[in-house]
């Protein structure tokens, strides 16, 4: 059978946007890609009348429901009060969630406030999710209701927790309950150097395809620095089958789009790039300016980039392209000078590969050159120095990231074409 699910997320916080909610974008992916709709998704402040209202409207409406949030010690955490309301039970303290709170302490050689045992509280009848990353737990909770059996999966609002508790109990438990023998895999092709409107329309015949077949299906996500991702996601008996109907048309929107794909899945533009310079025994030094340092802690953000990275350089002053790295007097929002700063870097740094990047940020024009100009410099060896000037869209931020995978992306097709 089918199983329709929703999604609500607590805290007062996430109201007056203090916090972003995150966690219920990520579930309803999760969600997507077992098979399993969703049919709404709630927001909602900490308060027990209000929070008790959205439960049961979802349940009138749906199967299942995931709480996100107010499981903490604190006395806003509410959400084990308005799930036991809803079921019509009574809480118990549950000593076996209390010890492990206590362990989870000791471990890390801290005091134990006594409100943290709140946590140990659990409706009766509700099965305990144990916790393995913080010390709130999960539940999941029989929900009797006119229109039949329902369930309440409450996880807790920290990422990292929820995650957990979703991958190792929430979804078994759902997938279960579904009947659906069939699994759902997703291939993620990610890509880099045309606009999301671009890669639909030059994808526009594999498009028509999956439209006919209906399984698999295909999603672009626009993913900021991460570049833009194509999603083929299919439904089979088993992991090897759901993958056997997308090898196809994955193979098509490879051939057709050649090296603007740059990596697949759990690939970044900045792990690509690492392989790249490794398996080629090759050293990188960079000089930034406009990303003042973003560049080097993408790659730094990779366990192992040392072996491959010498360091960089943030010249963000005029003065320290000069005297440092050799860039000649004159304009530094140029290709002459990103070069020259890829040359300075390598010289500097000892290693085979120079990078640099200088640009215009905003919020007003340089050198002349508009908000959003981008120029890199690449230097590999004794080959003679490469260079690229592109526009980048976007805030000032937004322009400073872009800026990181552009320049990845030069080296990256410099490296592939020898």
């Amino acid at each position: 059978m089918s199983i329709s699910c929703e999604v609500l997320a607590i805290g007062t916080e996430l109201l007056l946007g203090q916090i972003v909610d995150t966690n219920s974008s990520w579930i309803g992916e999760q969600l997507a890609m077992n098979g399993i709709g969703t049919h709404r998704q709630v927001k909602v402040g900490d308060n027990r009348e209000r929070i008790v209202q959205c439960m049961r409207e979802a349940f009138d409406r749906s199967d299942a429901l995931i709480v996100c949030g107010g499981l903490g010690p604190t006395h806003d955490d509410i959400t084990r009060e308005a799930i036991a309301e809803v079921m019509g039970v009574d809480m118990h303290h549950d000593e076996e969630v209390a010890e492990r709170i206590r362990e989870l302490f000791a471990s890390r050689g801290r005091r134990m406030a006594d409100n943290n045992l709140r946590q140990a509280q659990v409706p009766d009848g509700a099965v305990v999710i144990e916790q393995t990353r913080g010390t709130a737990p999960g539940l999941i909770c029989p929900v009797h209701h006119p229109n039949g059996e329902k369930v309440a999966y409450l996880v807790p609002g920290v990422p990292h927790e929820m995650k957990d508790m979703l991958e190792r109990a929430v979804l078994p438990d759902l997938r279960r309950r579904s009947g659906d023998p069939s699994v759902i895999v997703s291939r993620t092709l990610r890509t880099w150097g045309e606009s999301e409107s671009g890669l639909n329309e030059r994808l526009d015949g594999v498009i028509g395809r999956l439209d006919a077949v209906g399984n698999p299906t295909l999603a672009f996500l626009a993913s900021g620095w991460e570049g833009i991702k194509v999603r083929l996601t299919a439904r089979g008996r088993n992991r090897s089958a759901a993958l056997a109907l997308i090898e196809p048309f994955e193979d098509e929107i490879r051939r057709e789009l050649g090296t603007q794909v740059f990596g697949q899945d759990d690939d970044t533009m900045e792990s690509v790039v690492l392989d790249l310079m490794r398996a080629r025994g090759l050293s990188l030094g960079l000089a930034e300016s406009v990303t003042g340092g973003l560049v080097g802690a993408r790659l730094t953000g990779i366990a192992g980039s040392s072996d491959v990275l010498r360091g960089s350089i943030v010249s963000y002053a005029s003065g320290v392209k000069f005297d440092l790295l050799g860039v000649p007097e004159g304009p530094v929002v140029s290709e002459a000078a990103a070069v020259a700063m890829a040359e300075g870097a390598r010289r500097v740094l000892h290693s085979d590969v120079g990078l640099a990047l200088t640009g215009v940020a905003g919020p007003s024009e340089q050198d002349g050159m508009p908000v959003g100009t981008l120029c890199v410099g690449l230097v590999v060896g004794d080959s003679a120095p490469l260079s690229t000037t592109v526009r980048l869209p976007g805030q000032r931020q937004q322009m400073r990231e872009f800026s990181v995978i552009s320049a990845l992306d030069l080296l990256r097709r410099t490296l592939l074409a020898g």
